[in-house]
């Protein structure tokens, strides 16, 4: 298992980035405990030129500073002040682009997940949804937004998974009807058939 690098990260092309994530392994180290899932489902946001994005327009935040950072880093932000949701922030320092992490297929740990996530048996609805991504994993937006994608005990590797262009869908982004015409773009991919993808398939 290899480790991804800053160079995979820093590149200009958020929705490309969005897609070459899809089959690599998320991983979380808290405590000498390890959890990791396959990456199935991810969305693209591409900075101040898109609506949906946090940064649309330039806006900067506390929260969303860390956008504006290098790629590289962990952007997690709380959402209905309930759900932590996890996400990569991409290209060079000063330009605003992520990826958000939708749904993993678990590999790793799946007991610790399921104390994590208070149930009782593994099904599809373990790391299906960004907000249980989190809660699987235990990512939270107070301890691990801004944290280097490089470090030890959260990071993103790559294995001999290989994914075949044909079993990638796309289509528009879930719960941005806010986003006007941007709501439209097909900037949310997925792995065809597989049981974790959240929502409908379109």
């Amino acid at each position: 298992m290899r480790k991804l690098k800053n160079e995979f990260f820093q590149r200009g092309d958020v929705v490309k980035i969005a897609k070459e994530l899809l089959g690599k392994i998320l991983i979380t180290r808290w405590d000498g405990v390890e959890t990791s899932g396959r990456i199935v489902e991810v969305e693209a946001y591409n900075g101040i030129i898109d609506k949906a994005s946090h940064a649309s327009g330039g806006r900067k935040t506390n929260r969303n500073e860390v956008m504006y950072g290098k790629g590289g880093m962990a952007y997690v932000y709380l959402c209905y002040g309930i759900h932590h949701l996890f996400n990569v922030v991409t290209n060079e320092q000063g330009t605003p682009h992520a990826v958000l992490i939708r749904a993993l297929e678990p590999l790793k740990g799946i007991d610790i997940m399921l104390k994590r996530t208070n149930k009782k048996q593994l099904d599809h609805t373990l790391t299906r949804g960004p907000g249980n991504v989190s809660k699987a994993l235990g990512i939270s937006f107070k301890h691990h937004s801004g944290q280097s994608l490089l470090s030890k005990d959260l990071f993103i590797a790559e294995d001999n998974f290989v994914l075949n262009k044909k079993d990638v869908a796309s289509s528009p982004r879930i719960g941005v009807d806010y986003a006007g015409d941007d709501a439209s773009l097909p900037y949310r991919f997925y792995i065809k058939g597989n049981p974790f993808v959240s929502g409908k398939p379109k």
